[in-house]
């Protein structure tokens, strides 16, 4: 079974995502970019759906980092700032930007597409 870590700041869209995915993904959580960095070294996930807004580290920061740990690990941003932000987010290492608020579908879709 792959793993997604799933990074977000809020707790009710850590449990939303982790809801929409179980069953199908063995789920990992962080709530900052920084958690998120060591949990990403101890469990080495296959996928990271990232939000970009947080606090202590943000999510271009985080991916940046987690790419040069792993150039191969899909990352799909979650952002309310999606159009303004791709072209950075796509620079700094997701392969897909996704705006906030997403349906499950969009998720879904984005983490299969590289199959």
């Amino acid at each position: 079974m792959k793993t997604v870590l799933i990074v977000d700041d809020e707790t009710a869209i850590r449990e939303l995502v982790s809801i929409m995915l179980s069953g199908r993904y063995r789920i990992v959580t962080a709530k900052n970019g920084r958690e998120a960095i060591e949990k990403f070294r101890v469990f080495k996930p296959d996928y990271v759906i990232m939000d970009v807004m947080m606090p202590l580290m943000n999510g271009i920061e985080a991916i940046r980092e987690m790419k040069s740990m792993d150039e191969n690990v899909k990352i799909i941003a979650l952002t309310a700032y999606a159009e303004k932000k791709r072209k950075e987010l796509i620079d700094a290492g997701a392969y897909e930007v996704i705006g906030k608020p997403f349906r499950r579908k969009d998720l879904i879709y984005a983490l299969q597409k590289d199959r």
